[in-house]
C-alpha cells in the first residue's frame, strides 16, 4: 500500500557548466520520479552565490505531489545529483546540481540525515523569491525583506514577449 499524497518542495540550483540547462533537465528529472507529478515549476532565477563560492546560480522550485517518503524522496533527489556530475569536495563548493527538499507538506522532522522544513530556507533569496512565485501562502512579505539585499533576478522566459 502506497502512502497518500503529499506536496513536496524542491529548490533547484546549478553554477557550474549550463546551468539553465541544467536546471531545466532537473525540473523535468525532479517531476519525473516514481509516484510523483508535476504540481508548478517557478520561473528561474540568476542569483549571486550565497554562503558559496563560484560564479552566479541558476535557481528555481518546484512543487510536486509525491508518494514517496521524505527519505525516499531525499535519496531520488541525491540520485539526481550524482547522475549529473554532483560532487561535495567541501561546503558550499560550486556545483553543478543542487537539490532541496525545502518542504514536505507540514512534516517537521531533524535527523542526521534529513532535516525538515530545510533549516535554512527563509534565509535566502533564491529559495523564497521562486517559492513566493508558486506557492505565495508559504512566504511572507516579512521574509522578502529580510533578504532583498541579497542579488537576485528572474530570468525572463523565452516565451515571454
Amino acid at each position: 500500500m502506497s502512502a497518500s499524497p503529499v506536496m513536496a518542495c524542491v529548490a533547484i540550483g546549478a553554477n557550474l557548466g549550463d546551468a539553465v540547462a541544467t536546471v531545466q533537465q532537473a525540473l523535468r528529472d525532479v517531476a519525473g520520479l516514481p509516484e510523483t507529478h508535476l504540481v508548478k515549476p517557478s520561473s528561474l532565477y540568476r542569483s549571486a552565490p550565497y554562503e558559496a563560492q563560484g560564479p552566479d546560480f541558476i535557481n528555481a522550485v518546484v512543487l510536486i505531489q509525491t508518494q514517496l517518503r521524505p527519505l525516499e524522496l531525499l535519496h531520488a533527489l541525491q540520485v539526481l545529483e550524482l547522475q549529473s556530475g554532483r560532487e561535495r569536495p567541501y561546503t558550499n563548493a560550486p556545483r553543478t546540481l543542487d537539490l532541496d527538499l525545502i518542504f514536505y507538506g507540514d512534516v517537521a522532522v531533524a535527523t542526521p540525515e534529513l532535516t525538515l522544513p530545510h533549516p535554512r530556507w527563509h534565509e535566502r533569496a533564491f529559495v523564497l523569491q521562486p517559492l513566493a512565485e508558486v506557492w505565495p501562502e508559504r512566504v511572507s512579505t516579512g521574509q522578502l525583506a529580510v533578504v532583498q539585499d541579497q542579488s537576485i533576478q528572474r530570468i525572463p522566459s523565452r516565451n515571454s514577449p
